[in-house]
Order: C-alpha cells, then structure tokens, then sequence
C-alpha cells in the first residue's frame, strides 16, 4: 500500500509536491460515515482513494504521468544502455532543465514501511536511497550519490541488510537504479521492493496479452458478470470462444440464445467497461493500487461512482486517478482528504493541493457547486461574453 508520493521538477511539476495517502486524523460525523474509504494499518488510517481535479492543461496528468515514470524505472532501468535517454521533461523554465528530478515514495510491505527515492537528470541517475522501518524507527538500507565521486565505494553506503552489494555496485551503470539491478541479481529486499512496482502497482489500463486476458476471464469470469450487471447492463451472460483467434460473446436479456461480438458489436462503453472490470475486480480482490488519468473515458457517471465504490469495499486496495466528474464533489461520498486539486500557477508550474486545507470549508457546504463557481480554483476561466463569443464566429 502507499502512504505518500513526493515529486519535484517533472514535466510541469516545479517544486515538490505532495500525494499523501494517510487519513487525517479529523473525527467529523461525515469521516465517521464513510469510515469503509480507508483501512487501518497498525496505528493509521490509509486511504483507499484519491481524485484529483483540475481545469485542462493544469498538470493532472502531469502527476500521473510522473508517476508512471518513475515506477517504470525500477521495472526496467537494468534494461537501459549508454545510449538512454529517460522518457520524461523536467520543467522548462527558470533553468529548471539543468536541475535534478526528485521521487520518493513511502510503501508498506508484510506491514513493514519503506522509504524510497531518487533524483534523475535525463541522461543520468544521480542519486538512490532506500530506507525502511523494522522496529518503528527509520534505519539505512543504502544510500548512493554519485556526486560523492568516482569510484563505487565513494558513491555508495550500505547497512548489513544487502549481502554482497557492491557486487551489485560495481555491475550498475548510471543509466540504471540499483534497486533495480540488485533485483536481478537476486538480493532479496530488493527483489520485494521490484516485486511491489512490478506487482501491485497497475499503472492504468495495461496493454494485456491475450493469454493474460483469458486468465484473468477465467479467474473472474462470475464477478465480471456480476459487475456488469451491477452497472447496469442488459448483459445476462457472457463467453469466450477461441474458434479462429480468440474473442468474447456476449447475451442480453432480449433473448438469451443469441451471441453478440463484443468488440464488433457492442457499443465503446460496454467495451470499456468489460476490460476496465476485468482489471478493476482483479486489482481489488488482491488488494493491489491503480492509477488511472481520466477515468470517466467512455463511461457514465454512475459507472465511476460504482467502480470507487468497490474499491471502498475491498480491503486495502487503492486508487489514485483524475477526473472531470464534479458528481464525486460531495462529502457523503468522499472525504475531504481524498480530495485534491492541481492548478497552473503564474509562472506554468502545477501546484497541487487537498480540500483538507481549506479549513473554512465546512461539512454542509455545497462542494460541487463551490468548486465550479472557482472557490478552489482549478478550473477552466472562460470568457464566454456574447462580445467575445461573435468574435470567434467571424
């Protein structure tokens, strides 16, 4: 599970900001309500959701972009060679491009907290360091900082926990994270840090093979038809034929002896709602974390209210995605500390904000409706004066 990201200089990501993933420790009747949006670890509160708003070309996407980048990183830096350059911008202005880019991320795994970072320019890594706490108190796993100089032992510092690691060290490039070799090499804290980016983290609508699909069908063939169902479909029952290629069929409550083409014959949204379900019921009932940018894409409102519901009602599953959707802006759904905005500043850097700090804002006040008269700003400001609109239409 997360409990909190940090970023700095990513595309249009200046300074750091923050994505804090613990519950606020607020007793208000709404939190009390909706006490199935967060689980308890040890002594916190974690949130099972975060939304983010923000106007068009504000850097929602931006955040879920830098973190997707990141995240790739340790998944495949030991794939990197000399010739690499990272897929990603820094902020463009203010000389910002000459600056470092920063990560880090504090993670749970087998109820034990983990503190990872990293700072990157585009050609090269810069420095790496994991921490974690085994006993409630922050101990040094390794740290490297290849501006400490040359050779591998100036670069690096290591606590007992890895064995051999400048073995490790000493077959890990620039162009690539050490977290991400020293997995390879079969360290084993590391391989369980990889395991958790490669694993648990499902950075949007992955691009399945077909043999995945047809696992996670069979896996969860009756949830996905309940889901379907359940959002509302005129879908009763539905197949996978592998005749010729493999595709699915589907059966309405019309007439249930006859088959439709899903990806021929049912609409886009159906489509997407199929897939996204066959990801979503899978992320939940392992209790995995999905990010996702812009997730009403093709689907009703409702859908998506239904879709944070399910992960409210899993276990420790997470979610942190974007969204046009002002129907979640209500506090009997969400609370305020799920709630983010992301608004441009003057100098074209994303600045990133929760609901939570706007402590004037009181409980049975009409969230939806303050949010779009610009109270929190992160909205479009449009001039929509009849002089400016016959400007356009000649």
């Amino acid at each position: 599970m997360i409990l909190e990201v940090r970023l700095s200089n990513f595309f249009s990501i200046k300074e750091e900001i923050v994505l804090d993933m613990r519950a606020s420790d607020s007793h208000s009747k709404k939190n009390l309500d909706l006490v199935n949006n967060t689980f308890k670890c040890k002594s916190e509160q974690i949130l099972k959701s975060t939304v983010i708003y923000g106007a068009n070309a504000s850097g929602k996407s931006n955040i879920i972009n830098a973190i997707r980048h990141c995240c790739s990183m340790v998944i495949f830096s030991h794939l990197h060679n000399e010739n690499t350059v990272f897929n990603f911008s820094p902020f463009k202005f203010d000389e910002y491009n000459q600056k470092e880019s920063c990560f880090l991320i504090k993670f749970i795994i087998n109820e034990i907290e983990y503190e990872y970072s990293f700072s990157l320019t585009k050609t090269e890594i810069i420095r790496e360091e994991l921490y974690y706490y085994p006993n409630g108190r922050r101990a040094k796993i390794f740290t490297r900082n290849e501006k400490n100089g040359k050779e591998k032992s100036e670069v690096y510092s290591f606590s007992s926990v890895i064995p051999k690691p400048m073995d490790v060290a000493e077959n890990t490039s620039r162009k690539t994270l050490y977290i991400s070799r020293a997995s390879q090499l079969d360290r084993e804290i590391p391989k369980l840090i990889f395991k958790f980016f490669n694993n648990s983290f499902v950075l949007g609508y992955p691009n399945l093979s077909d043999k995945e699909v047809e696992g996670l069908y069979n896996q969860n063939r009756t949830h996905l038809l309940k889901a379907l169902s359940m959002a509302d479909s005129d879908i009763v029952d539905i197949g996978l034929k592998k005749k010729d290629g493999m595709f699915f069929k589907t059966f309405h409550k019309a007439n249930k002896d006859i088959q439709f083409d899903l990806m021929s014959e049912e609409s886009k949204g159906t489509q997407v709602l199929f897939f996204m379900m066959l990801v979503v019921i899978d992320i939940v009932k392992n209790n995995k974390i999905m990010l996702i940018d812009e997730i009403e894409i093709s689907l009703h409102n409702k859908i998506v209210e239904y879709i944070i519901e399910l992960f409210h009602a899993s276990s420790s599953a997470q979610i942190i995605f974007t969204t046009h959707n002002t129907s979640l802006l209500n506090l009997n759904k969400l609370r305020k500390d799920q709630i983010y905005f992301v608004n441009k500043k003057e100098d074209g850097s994303s600045d990133l904000y929760s609901l939570f700090d706007y402590k004037d804002f009181r409980d049975n006040m009409n969230l939806e409706k303050s949010y779009l008269q610009g109270r929190f700003d992160a909205i479009p400001y449009i001039d929509n004066s009849l002089e400016s609109l016959r400007s356009m239409a000649v």
